[in-house]
C-alpha cells in the first residue's frame, strides 16, 4: 500500500513474530543468551517473562532458527490446553504414539521417543508459550515431563515463556516442586528511548528503506512517549503513521502525523471522522488496481486512481477537528 512511496521492499512494522525484524536489545540480547545456554547444556526449566507485546515469541522463533537441524521441537501455543492436551500435540508434532489412547501409553510412547533421541546425542525441546494462563494442576503435570531423564541430564527440555504473572504464579505452595526444578530464568525488558530509534531504523533496514530517517526526531520523541518501549506497541504506531503519511503524501513522518495515528488506535472520535473515508479507499486501493491491469487498460488510468486516492486524502483533512 504504502510500500513504494517509501521506497519500502516489505512491511517493516508487521506484527508478525519475524526473526528477521528481531532488535537485539542489550535485555533482549542476554535473554536470547541465556536461552541459547540453557538449550546447549540441556537444562531441565527455563523460564522466559516479559510484558505483553515486549517480543518472547519473536525471540521464540530466533532460537528456532539457531538450533542445530537435529534438535526436536515442539512449540505449543494454545495456552489454554489441558495437560493432556498438550501431550497430544506433542505427540503429533514428534509423529509418535500413534493409535495409543490412554495417558500412561502415550507418555510411554514419548519416553522410548526421547531416549532413542538421546542414544543418537539429539536435543528434544518443549516451548510452551503463554504460560501464564496454564492452570497450576497442568504445570504441575508438565513437570512431571522433567523426570524424563538420564544419570546425566534431562531428556526433555522445557522452555516456559509468559507474562510476568508467570513469575507469581510459580511462588505458589503447590507449584514448589516445579519452582525448585527451574534453572534458568530469563526477561525481556521494556526498550530504552536510545532503544526504540534503534529498532525503528533496525526494523527499517531490514525492510530496505532507502532513507532511516523517515520518522523526525519529535515524530520519534511521540513514539517513545506513547509506546512505553513496548516493541507490538511501536509497530502499530508506525504502520499506521506510514499509512497516513502516505495517503497525505509525506515522505517524512512527523509528530502531528504521529499524534494521528494515536488518536486512531486509541479509537478516538476526530480520527474516526479523519480518516474513515481513508481507510475504505485505500484498502481498496490494491484491488482496484489489480482489475485495471487485468483488464489491460492503458497505466495512465493507474496513475489517475492514485491521484484520486490522494485528493480523498487531502480533501478529508479540513474534517478533523483540531
Amino acid at each position: 500500500m504504502y510500500l513504494s512511496f517509501y521506497g519500502l521492499k516489505e512491511k517493516p512494522f508487521n506484527l508478525t513474530p519475524d526473526p528477521r525484524f528481531l532488535y537485539m536489545s542489550p535485555a533482549c540480547r542476554e535473554a536470547f543468551a541465556q536461552l541459547v545456554y540453557a538449550t546447549r547444556e540441556r537444562k531441565g526449566f527455563t523460564v522466559l517473562t516479559g510484558s505483553v507485546g515486549s517480543g518472547k515469541t519473536t525471540l521464540l522463533h530466533a532460537l528456532r532458527r539457531r538450533l542445530s537441524v537435529q534438535t526436536a521441537v515442539c512449540f505449543v501455543v494454545n495456552s489454554h490446553l489441558t495437560f493432556d492436551g498438550i501431550l497430544d500435540c506433542i505427540l503429533d508434532d514428534f509423529d509418535i504414539g500413534k493409535g495409543t489412547k490412554s495417558r500412561s501409553q502415550r507418555l510411554l510412547a514419548l519416553k522410548s521417543f526421547l531416549l532413542e533421541r538421546d542414544q543418537m546425542n539429539q536435543s528434544t525441546i518443549l516451548m510452551l508459550d503463554e504460560a501464564h494462563n496454564l492452570d497450576p494442576v497442568t504445570l504441575e503435570q508438565v513437570r512431571l515431563l522433567s523426570n524424563f531423564e538420564t544419570p546425566n541430564h534431562k531428556l526433555l527440555q522445557i522452555l516456559l515463556v509468559g507474562q510476568p504473572e508467570l513469575r507469581a504464579a510459580l511462588q505458589r505452595p503447590e507449584l514448589q516442586q516445579l519452582k525448585q526444578r527451574i534453572e534458568l530464568r530469563a526477561e525481556i525488558r521494556p526498550l530504552r528511548a536510545d532503544e526504540i530509534r534503534e529498532y525503528i531504523r533496525t526494523r527499517l533496514r531490514v525492510a530496505g528503506a532507502p532513507d532511516l530517517k523517515v520518522f523526525s526526531d519529535a515524530a520519534l520523541g511521540q513514539i517513545i512517549e506513547y509506546s512505553d518501549g513496548i516493541p507490538r506497541v511501536i509497530n502499530l504506531v508506525c504502520d499506521h503513521s506510514l499509512l497516513f503519511g502516505y495517503a497525505d503524501q509525506k515522505h517524512r513522518i512527523d509528530r502531528e502525523i504521529v499524534n494521528e495515528a494515536i488518536a486512531y488506535l486509541e479509537d478516538r472520535t476526530t480520527a474516526r471522522v479523519s480518516r474513515a473515508g481513508v481507510w475504505s479507499t485505500v484498502v481498496r486501493w490494491p484491488l482496484w488496481r489489480a482489475a485495471v491491469a487485468l483488464a489491460g487498460v492503458i497505466p495512465i488510468l493507474v496513475r489517475r486512481l492514485d491521484d484520486t486516492l490522494i485528493g480523498f486524502a487531502r480533501s478529508m483533512r479540513h474534517l478533523v477537528i483540531r
